[in-house]
């Protein structure tokens, strides 16, 4: 009796000790010029922060313009013997094709506009029309390739790349793949604001929740919307906060800069936000919807089956509106629908 006894205790232990417990990582940190968050469930205590740092460093090495021996700048300063790694290929590959959906409104050559504007990491110059007109001639993406041995022709040395607009959220998808092959399947990446999630959180058993700022409180944060992503990312773009004011004159310049006009957009368009397959793409497509016109963004999204997308305007009259797709409406907490 005493050695059954003893048996049920031991089995006991052993069952208590291959229960299900799981438990939530987190590495948080900064980089790329702004703070992330990565948490990731397992039913064993992990660390990552080793290989996420390793992320880092080689997408700045590839694609940060703040690095002065990283690939894009050596490319943006002329060098055309650079073949380039797999991650600014694929962003190129991005680029394209956002470019080509978005009629031109998301191209990642004005970064000699985004530098004489004050948002690049090159000298900031003062503007106007002449000058605009002649820089308009160093941007536009049929004025570069990516060749069959990944190096890159432009047709005008002076011709710069700037993948801000899409490097951040491509990004949160590498670290998205680096978790996946370690065989986590419920994880949340963000970096900036801009997130990727797969599964749920299964500590406590509900799915990944995500905040959307509203973009007309300027002291502080406050949530407009908060939305559940399953398998999903999404990026959000506005002008709300990535500005800057002259010294001089005390004009604000926004960071949005429209690539058919040279000119730096102060657009009805408060805030956007994507949701897509790919952190990446929805980084892109928010950027070019904050410089294309409201309608012309509808019907981009009319047709396209793969984008969700939420969007904050100012009608006639200066009040705020919303306007979102059906698909996105549907991930809203506490919706009614």
């Amino acid at each position: 009796m005493t050695k059954r006894i003893l048996f049920i205790i031991g089995l006991v232990l052993v069952l208590g000790c291959n229960s299900n417990t799981l438990i939530k990582n987190q590495n948080v940190g900064n980089a790329l010029g702004t703070t992330y968050s990565i948490i990731y469930i397992s039913d064993i205590e992990l660390d990552y922060q080793q290989e996420i740092d390793s992320v880092f460093q080689v997408i700045n090495q590839s694609l940060s313009t703040y690095i002065t021996t990283s690939d894009i700048s050596k490319i943006n300063n002329g060098d055309s013997t650079i073949t380039v790694d797999h991650m600014f290929q694929e962003v190129f590959k991005t680029s394209s094709e956002v470019y080509e959906a978005s009629n031109g409104y998301f191209d990642p050559t004005i970064g000699v506009l985004a530098n004489a504007w004050g948002f690049g990491p090159g000298k900031q110059l003062k503007l106007d029309s002449l000058k605009v007109d002649s820089l308009l001639g160093y941007v536009g993406w049929d004025k570069v390739k990516l060749n069959h041995d990944g190096t890159i022709t432009k047709t005008h040395s002076e011709l710069r790349f700037d993948f801000n607009a899409v490097a951040k959220g491509y990004a949160i998808d590498r670290l998205g793949t680096l978790l996946d092959t370690k065989g986590i399947t419920n994880y949340l990446v963000e970096l900036g604001g801009e997130v990727i999630t797969r599964g749920q959180n299964s500590v406590s058993g509900k799915q990944w929740s995500v905040g959307i700022d509203d973009p007309q409180v300027e002291v502080g944060r406050q949530l407009k919307q908060i939305i559940v992503l399953e398998d999903k990312a999404m990026a959000s773009s506005g002008n709300y906060r990535k500005f800057r004011i002259d010294p001089e004159t005390g004009k604000k310049y926004v960071h949005t800069i429209n690539p058919k006009t040279g000119y730096t957009k102060n657009s009805n368009v408060l805030a956007t936000s994507v949701v897509a397959s790919s952190c990446a793409e929805a980084d892109a497509y928010a950027t070019a919807f904050m410089a294309m016109d409201l309608d012309d963004t509808r019907n981009l999204l009319a047709n396209q089956d793969n984008l969700e997308a939420y969007i904050i305007y100012l009608d006639e009259r200066g009040e705020t509106q919303e306007f979102m797709t059906p698909g996105f409406k549907s991930l809203i907490v506490n919706s009614d629908n």
